[in-house]
């Protein structure tokens, strides 16, 4: 005997185990799709993603070369690209008015040896010698730091050009500098990528020249990092007195426009207008501070 069908009331036949089946069907395709994703992400696969309407995936172009510096025009200068950073000299100071350079996730992981191998760059006009900073009671302090070009045996060595040297206190030099270019490197593990401009802030009277070459000895130094992949893009700045920073680096914690104004420089000028006055005009060390390292996956 043929079963009976279900029909109500009005005669039409039940439609609840179709709803039933269409839903069980739509979990298991997101289920699918779920694993597949994760799948990618843990072999190391990347992911596209979409910030401010602008693929980020592979494209770190995205924004333009976020290494371009507008250099205050009051100031003399000499541009050069080595491997691993750009650089504004000061022919007339003998230091540099900034350096820039990206750094991405994988390259605070590079196992190039510290060379210690200070030398002048003859191809640059007006750079200091190594023997300007003996007895000057001064180190010879990096702005882009050894440890940010452990991925490159060149990009290594041209750190020790005097050109991406500038006289720093030693309290300032093992202290908070220090502390702030190891901070970077937990910020470009945790959002894959950042990019930072530091230098001396070249401003009125130094504290005084040092050396034959009379080198300018700044009185104040800046740093200014933004991660413009992370979601939203985030900035911040720092103006560090050539010294003791008396409540470290938190205390010195400002906004890029800040350092903006101090040293007449231009940073980031490739960013969208928007997305540059809002990384700009932000100085959250709280949040910064908290970002932690994502994990890492081997296979």
């Amino acid at each position: 005997m043929a079963k009976r069908r279900n029909w109500n009331k009005k005669g039409r036949f039940a439609k609840t185990d179709i709803l039933k089946n269409v839903v069980r069907i739509a979990i298991v395709i997101f289920l699918i799709a779920a694993c597949v994703y994760l799948g990618q992400r843990l072999e190391g696969g990347q992911q596209p993603t979409v910030d401010h309407g602008i693929c980020i995936g592979n494209n770190s172009q995205s924004y333009g070369d976020l290494m371009v510096v507008k250099t205050n025009p009051s100031l003399k200068s000499i541009e050069k690209k080595y491997t691993g950073m750009d650089v504004s000299f000061n022919p007339q100071y003998h230091i540099s008015n900034w350096v820039s350079w990206e750094l991405t996730s994988d390259e605070t992981d590079g196992e190039v040896a510290r060379t210690n191998k200070f030398s002048a760059d003859s191809d640059v006009e007006g750079c200091a010698e190594t023997w300007d900073y003996s007895y000057s009671g001064y180190d010879r302090g990096h702005m882009a730091p050894a440890g940010d070009m452990k991925w490159s045996r060149k990009a290594m060595e041209e750190t020790f050009y005097m050109t991406n040297i500038c006289p720093q206190s030693k309290v300032l030099n093992t202290g908070s500098w220090k502390r702030l270019e190891e901070k970077c490197r937990q910020w470009a593990q945790a959002d894959s990528a950042v990019y930072i401009v530091c230098g001396p802030v070249i401003a009125g009277r130094p504290i005084e020249y040092i050396g034959d070459s009379r080198v300018y000895v700044p009185k104040k130094f800046f740093k200014v990092i933004i991660s413009p992949y992370a979601r939203p893009a985030r900035g911040i700045g720092f103006i560090m007195p050539n010294g003791k920073s008396k409540g470290g680096m938190q205390a010195c914690a400002v906004t890029i426009d800040s350092v903006e104004a101090l040293t007449g420089h231009d940073f980031f000028s490739s960013l969208p207008d928007g997305i540059e006055r809002d990384v700009e005009s932000q100085c959250d060390f709280h949040y910064w501070s908290t970002l932690r390292p994502k994990r890492k996956y081997k296979e």
